[in-house]
């Protein structure tokens, strides 16, 4: 099925995961920022600071979904 996530991801696969995920985003948070600013020091730190956080409650959310059952069926 489509869609379907196993339920044997393995910890590997979700930090992987995060991690390109978080690439993508970082560079979106920066080329935002110094957009709205046009600076690149508030840009950088607003980067860093936010993808810290960011990374691991992503990380963490995929890693409890991961155990959840509801809306995956078997047909």
């Amino acid at each position: 099925m489509e869609g379907f996530m196993p339920r044997n991801v393995t910890l590997k696969r979700s930090l992987i995961k995060a991690v390109t995920y978080r690439i993508f985003i970082v560079c979106l948070d920066f080329l935002t920022i110094y957009l709205f600013t046009g600076k690149v020091q508030l840009a950088l730190g607003f980067m860093i600071v936010s993808n810290i956080y960011t990374s691991l409650g992503y990380f963490l959310h995929e890693r409890a979904w991961s155990r959840i059952s509801w809306g995956i069926t078997d047909d």
